[in-house]
Formats: structure tokens, sequence, C-alpha cells
């Protein structure tokens, strides 16, 4: 009998993070027709694109990596909810400017929330507490940027995803309507300088 010890490392994103990041958005969007109406038949290729600029909504500087036992295992994207129409302009102008047109969507945000855009974990890494890792770090973040509270959406119905961000003290809401999907709009208030927090 060996007990193995999982080694969960966060870090901040780089510009060379951007495939990994476009595949975390990817899996967080997850239907595929979903995202060819966003970004072309060659999301992936889109996706990375946008990941690899600093001013748009999924951008290396908005993300962080995990790492378990050293290898790549999932990565998270969050903002400043105030700052999603700037980030998003920089977004559909990459999108534009590769697909030759620009998507049309509801607004998922708003001030006053530290936005949790995307969150995945590879498959391989899952059940090793990767996501709680990612979303705990960027709770922390948020605090250490002077925000009050933590924002995301889940797609109603998505039980076991509304059941893990409960357990890490998000609240649902009220709802949004996004990608023609109604979403729940959770919510974690988040307070400054508490290391559990």
């Amino acid at each position: 009998y060996i007990l193995m010890s999982t080694k969960i490392t966060i870090r901040q994103a780089t510009a060379k993070d951007a495939e990994t990041i476009a595949r975390v958005v990817a899996m967080a969007i997850g239907d595929k027709s979903t995202l060819e109406s966003y970004c072309g038949k060659d999301y992936l290729s889109v996706l990375t694109a946008i990941a690899q600029q600093h001013d748009t909504q999924y951008s290396w500087r908005h993300s962080l990596i995990a790492h378990v036992d050293g290898a790549v295992a999932g990565a998270i994207v969050g903002y400043d909810g105030g700052k999603l129409t700037e980030l998003r302009d920089a977004t559909f102008a990459v999108i534009q400017k590769i697909v030759g047109r620009q998507p049309i969507i509801s607004d998922e945000t708003e001030a006053g929330e530290f936005y949790l855009d995307s969150v995945g974990v590879f498959p391989e890494f899952r059940g090793k507490g990767v996501g709680v890792a990612l979303i705990t770090a960027l709770c922390q973040r948020a605090a250490t940027e002077c925000h009050s509270c933590v924002g995301l959406i889940v797609e109603c119905g998505n039980d076991q995803a509304a059941r893990l961000y409960t357990s890490l003290s998000f609240e649902r809401v009220g709802t949004k309507l996004f990608f023609g999907h109604k979403m729940w709009h959770l919510q974690r208030q988040i307070t400054q300088n508490n290391d559990n927090d």
C-alpha cells in the first residue's frame, strides 16, 4: 500500500500559457456549436490568440495556472467585472480580425464583482482538489486587489458545479441569460487581510 501525495501549485500565467488557457476557456464554454458561433470553426486557435494578448477577457494576465506534481493540470481566468466592456472590446477585436465578424453576447458580469470567467481542470487531474485550489487562489487575488466579492455564472441544472461553489461559500444571487442558456449567478463575499479567504 503506497500513499500517493499530490503536490498542487498555482502560479501566474505567462503568454506562453495561451494554449492551456484556450483549452480551459473552451472547456468552460463547453458546447461545440456555441464555441463555433463565438470564434468560428478553428475556435481553439482563436482563443489562443485572445489569451496571448494583454488586454482581453481571457488574457494570460488574468489567468492562473495549476500544476500537479509539475505537470500543467488546469487554469482559471478572472478579472474586474467593471472592466468587462473594455476587455470584451479587445477580445472581439481579435475575433473580428481572425474570423471576420463579431459575436453578440449579453453581459455576464458587472461592476462591483471580481468575475470568475472560466475554470477548468484537465480530465487526468480531476478529483485531486485542483479546481478548489484554483478558485481559492483566484479569491485571494480578488482580495489582494481590494475586491469585496467574487461572482460567477453556472448553468442552471449543473448541480455538481453548483454544489462545488456552494461548498466554497458562493451563494445564489440571481439568474442571467448567457449564450441562450439560463444561468445561476453566484457570488462569494470576501474580506481583505484574511488568510482563510
